[in-house]
């Protein structure tokens, strides 16, 4: 049993190796990209539309609700980035009902790019709101002294994110591994169909906490209205 998909090579040259973490996140980013070309074609506006167009736009309508409940007034500007990170970890964990699939999500590798992707993103939306000179003088609120602090704040959530998902995904992997080694009938595909509803579960909550970290960065302060009389 491989307790990682960065285990399982398909080719090395040197230094240069190519394992399952790789060829399986390019196998989930062209179905995710085939998906989306073959689903859009052919739009429809009338009362007749296919299933397929119908579950991208529930897909669409609740992603974008969350990101304005949680506290963005134009979800749409941040759909196409949120969007895509729930959608690439759930199909990730989707796809594990394919005989030897290995989802790229169980390698830290995979989940720190993911969290990178977050880390990189949280200022620019920052920076876009409130402008650069705003944004960095943030870290420096209430005093200087809490610049160091933080920085360590921002990159130790990034780390979090990392680890939560890696772990969530590689242990649910290693369970359902252990029990078809053990008992490789009824009780593993129960534990298969709880691994894909735990990978949803986790795609959600990636979407929810990159979403709120977004938040916190954009910082928008309503003004009071008792202080305006």
């Amino acid at each position: 049993m491989n307790l990682s998909p960065d285990e399982i090579i398909f080719w090395q040259y040197g230094l240069f190796k190519l394992n399952a973490t790789i060829v399986f996140t390019w196998a989930v980013m062209v179905v995710l990209i085939v998906g989306s070309k073959l689903i859009t074609r052919r739009l429809s506006m009338g009362l007749e539309r296919s299933r397929w167009q119908n579950l991208l736009e529930i897909i669409v309508t609740t992603l974008e609700k969350q990101i304005e409940e949680i506290g963005l007034s134009q979800p749409r500007k941040y759909l196409g980035f949120l969007g895509t990170l729930f959608l690439f970890v759930a199909m990730a964990a989707l796809c594990t009902v394919i005989p030897g699939y290995q989802p790229p999500t169980g390698s830290l590798s995979t989940t720190t790019a993911l969290a990178l992707c977050v880390f990189v993103a949280v200022p620019l939306f920052g920076m876009e709101q409130q402008g650069v000179g705003s944004y960095l003088a943030s870290y420096m609120k209430p005093t200087f002294i809490m610049l160091p602090f933080n920085i360590i704040s921002e990159i130790s959530r990034t780390l979090a994110l990392a680890i939560r998902l890696f772990g969530n995904m590689m242990s649910g992997a290693m369970i359902i591994g252990i029990l078809l080694s053990i008992t490789p009938f009824i009780f593993p595909i129960v534990m298969t169909v709880l691994g894909l509803l735990t990978g949803m579960v986790q795609a959600y909550i990636f979407f929810i906490l990159a979403t709120v970290y977004i938040v916190a960065a954009m910082r928008i302060r309503k003004p009071n209205p008792e202080s305006e009389e």
